[in-house]
């Protein structure tokens, strides 16, 4: 069973404390779930995240973060779906499980004519060299949490600011930078269509 939940736009800081308590509260009989969400402005840095890679950012917000990964933005327009599922019980690995988050949003992307791309030296979804959609996670208990970003109609000059990913000159991209206009929601809801797929395969 697995339960999805919309959230709306919610501050990252409470969204992630909510992911730790389920993840330490839930049993073998929990059901998963995929949390959607957008956040406020907010730079997050990985456990393997160096301050180095946060360049010139502003005024913008910076959190350590206990997911995976380097350093990332997020923003309003971009969907986040949380994926809080027991990978044991699943008989997943976490390589699996990431690809399972790649495949979803190159499916989706497909949908709306849109060639993306992963790539083995750096998780998640690239179109024409550029990033569009990332991952990070944690795992504890055999369970994940944390999730994928995929970028739709936002400000990317953030971006800009930091060595996104930890890469210098990566650059990032964006659904509406790609000829595409299509609501958050709806966005939001094709990816989780795409991960419940496959999790039930």
């Amino acid at each position: 069973m697995l339960t999805i939940r919309n959230l709306g736009l919610q501050d990252y800081d409470i969204t992630w404390q909510a992911m730790q308590r389920f993840t330490h509260e839930r049993t073998t009989d929990t059901n998963d779930e995929l949390w959607i969400v957008e956040h406020p402005s907010i730079y997050t840095l990985g456990l393997n995240g160096k301050r180095e890679h946060l360049l010139t950012i502003g005024n913008i917000p910076v959190i350590n973060s206990d997911r995976g990964g380097q350093v990332t933005y997020h923003g309003p327009g971009q969907i986040i779906i949380y994926v809080l599922l027991d990978i044991k019980r699943l008989n997943l690995g976490i390589r699996q499980l990431v690809n399972i988050l790649e495949q979803s949003m190159i499916s989706v992307l497909a949908q709306y004519d849109i060639f993306g791309l992963s790539r083995i030296d750096a998780p998640g979804v690239y179109v024409n060299d550029q990033k569009i959609g990332s991952i990070g996670l944690r795992i504890k208990k055999n369970c994940s949490y944390h999730g994928l970003s995929l970028n739709n109609n936002m400000d990317l000059r953030p971006f800009d600011h930091i060595n996104t990913c930890g890469y210098s000159g990566l650059k990032v991209t964006q659904l509406s930078d790609l000829g595409v206009t299509v609501s958050s929601k709806e966005l939001a809801d094709s990816v989780t269509q795409a991960i419940t797929a496959a999790l039930l395969l």
